[in-house]
């Protein structure tokens, strides 16, 4: 059974890098978005419902702590653990995205070698 994994951001290169380093492993699906609009139809009018969703924190329009929110409003998105990915990693500001609810971070500049395994080490801590 497959890992289902939902990459949030409006840089189109990061959504690339990060779509090829979660295919590296056979055993995560994948999807993209563009927007935290893109992604919560995704979510919800598509009923994609994934395993993890990770986010990018600075994006315009509706931000990755704000679509966190929106995701905890809705019953359907409500227990899917989320994640950040962000270059914004003092330890304010990871106390802060853990506080909001976010399920761990993934620092950018990452490694596309071992994002996968950072990515499932992370979804692993919420299945403990």
């Amino acid at each position: 059974m497959s890992t289902k994994m939902l990459y949030v951001d409006d840089e189109p290169d990061v959504r690339l890098i990060v779509a090829l380093s979660l295919q590296l492993r056979s055993d995560i699906e994948t999807r993209a978005a563009a927007s935290a609009n893109e992604a919560i139809r995704i979510l919800t009018e598509e009923k994609w419902i994934a395993d993890l969703v990770l986010v990018d924190v600075m994006m315009p329009e509706i931000s990755g702590p704000q679509m966190l929110a929106k995701l905890r409003e809705t019953p359907e998105t409500s227990k899917i653990p989320v994640a950040f990915v962000t270059a914004r990693a003092r330890k304010q500001d990871i106390d802060d995205y853990l506080a909001q609810g976010a399920v761990g971070i993934i620092v950018k500049p990452f490694d596309a070698l071992t994002f996968a395994e950072q990515a499932l080490a992370l979804l692993e801590q919420t299945r403990a």
